[in-house]
């Protein structure tokens, strides 16, 4: 069995009782970084083998784990925080167990851009995640593909990166279109910047933008 595990995105008190129960029982854990999710378990008292599984390993170690689960091991999958596969790795594993009849279970539980949406004041019926946009190449093809998209769209971004991109979406989409840019959700200094994009960028032009991003933004009116 595969167990993709949902973590905390910033309050350790949002982890499930479920996911503090498998995490206490697989053979093994893989994690994205071993020092975030050590961390986790130390707090929960969870003490579980526990191994590396990120973008930069993935492909070499995918087989070596289809093989332990098809032998009869169970593992479980976290990302640093949030739902495994959301913009983290997680994907190709789960595909390949699918593949060769593996179970794969995933909890429900955090993920960054559910409560982000919820709580930012726009249309939540009908939405689209993009995640990462493209630093470079493909940047502005997904750019000019967005202008016509008319359900709320849901952005992650880094710190550092966050007033550019602000700065190319009142470019294509207009200085007036609304959004609601989301930092260090569920933590100590959360932060809900609501506005037109003009507003919310000079909003963060003024200050140090630190912690995880998430960014919701009106789509095209109909």
């Amino acid at each position: 069995m595969l167990y993709l595990v949902p973590t905390p995105i910033g309050n350790l008190q949002d982890i499930t009782l479920r996911a503090l129960d498998v995490l206490k029982k697989v053979d093994l854990i893989l994690a994205e970084d071993t020092r975030n999710t050590i961390k986790l378990l130390n707090h929960f008292q969870v003490i579980r083998p526990l191994s590396p599984f990120h973008q930069h390993n993935e492909h070499q170690v995918l087989q070596h784990l289809v093989n332990q689960l098809m032998e009869g091991k169970s593992i479980a999958l976290v990302s640093d925080a949030g739902t495994p596969g959301i913009s983290d790795p997680g994907f190709l594993l789960v595909r390949e167990c699918i593949k060769v009849g593996v179970k794969v279970e995933c909890l429900p539980g955090a993920t960054a851009f559910v409560p982000a949406l919820v709580n930012s004041g726009l249309p939540s019926n009908r939405f689209v995640f993009e995640g990462f946009l493209p630093q470079k190449k493909g940047r502005q093809t997904m750019f000019k593909k967005l202008v016509e998209e008319e359900r709320t769209m849901i952005f992650y971004e880094s710190p550092h990166r966050l007033v550019r991109t602000l700065e190319d979406m009142i470019q294509y989409f207009g200085a007036d279109r609304q959004c609601c840019v989301s930092r260090e959700l569920t933590k100590i200094y959360e932060e809900n910047a609501r506005g037109t994009l003009q507003e919310v960028c000079e909003h963060f032009k003024k200050k140090e933008v630190k912690g995880e991003i998430v960014m919701v933004v009106a789509g095209r009116e109909e």
